[in-house]
């Protein structure tokens, strides 16, 4: 689908007053600068998926790396495994990013999710002063009232031979009444300090520009760039026990002990076996 200009006169940007319409002016301003990673941030009011959008337009190279599309509303947003992403207008981010992370052999480049977790988690903390914990491999969990919820995910998705988009959605301002299934959150429930979305947009940008810059300067190696010891140091799947359901209908529990060099989730079984998982849901099955 089409991105629609964000000056379409039927657009009613400002129906909700407590979510203002983003700036798109003001974030170009504020991101794009020489010699760094974002070279657009484009504003649509309403979209299909901006995963699709992006990946058509890297794919037709129409799209350099370094552009950022956001849309203000999504009606076919998708996570893993094509499951469904809504949300009201204006109640969170919903943007993708295009990545061409040349000079990263291709079998590293399954970091990027972990990665773009990790700098979702730091400038959610910094900014919001929401603690954001990681949940193996792309969701992004708060505490409301005491307990765990999904306030986000991420999906990254292949764009041709050389690029990658990554897609995030961040729950900021929906309200109890209005959330989508059960054990779902948003920064304001958890208490967040902001819920401005240009003030948490640019900062999640500009975390992932420094994580990404810096992965890429480590020729993509987790160690060597510090991105596998943050990503386990903020994992909340680490130290548990858990159900991986696995593609095909099978499954294994175990504890999960380590996220290993691939970037897998490692589980001990009650067989001794340490078994890595490279795709699949996990189910929380004891806290840690």
């Amino acid at each position: 689908m089409t991105p629609r200009d964000a000056s379409d006169a039927n657009d009613n940007r400002w129906s909700d007053l407590d979510r203002p319409p983003l700036n798109g002016t003001a974030l170009r301003r504020a991101l794009i600068r020489e010699g760094g990673l974002w070279r657009d941030v484009r504003v649509t009011p309403h979209t299909g998926s901006t995963n699709s959008d992006l990946v058509a337009l890297a794919t037709d190279e129409k799209a350099d790396e370094g552009v950022v599309l956001v849309a203000e509303e999504q009606n076919a947003g998708r996570g893993r495994l094509d499951r469904q992403w809504t949300a009201p207008a204006r109640s969170g981010l919903f943007f993708s990013v295009l990545l061409r992370p040349t000079g990263v052999p291709v079998e590293r480049w399954g970091w990027l999710p972990l990665l773009t977790g990790v700098a979702v988690a730091t400038a959610l903390s910094k900014v919001a002063g929401v603690d954001t914990a990681l949940k193996w491999p792309n969701d992004l969990l708060v505490s409301v009232g005491g307990e765990e919820r999904k306030t986000g995910g991420i999906l990254a998705e292949r764009a041709g031979n050389d690029a990658v988009v990554v897609g995030i959605g961040i729950n900021v301002t929906l309200r109890e009444d209005e959330l989508p299934v059960p054990g779902a959150g948003s920064l304001a429930l958890a208490g967040a300090t902001t819920t401005d979305r240009d003030t948490v947009l640019r900062a999640v940008l500009r975390s992932l520009e420094q994580w990404y810059e810096k992965w890429r300067a480590a020729g993509g190696d987790p160690a060597a760039s510090g991105l596998q010891e943050t990503y386990a140091a903020g994992c909340a799947t680490l130290g548990r026990v858990v159900r991986a359901e696995l593609p095909g209908g099978t499954s294994i529990t175990g504890e999960a002990v380590a996220v290993d060099g691939d970037g897998r989730l490692v589980l001990a079984t009650e067989e001794g076996v340490q078994q890595p998982v490279g795709a699949g849901d996990i189910v929380h099955l004891r806290p840690a």
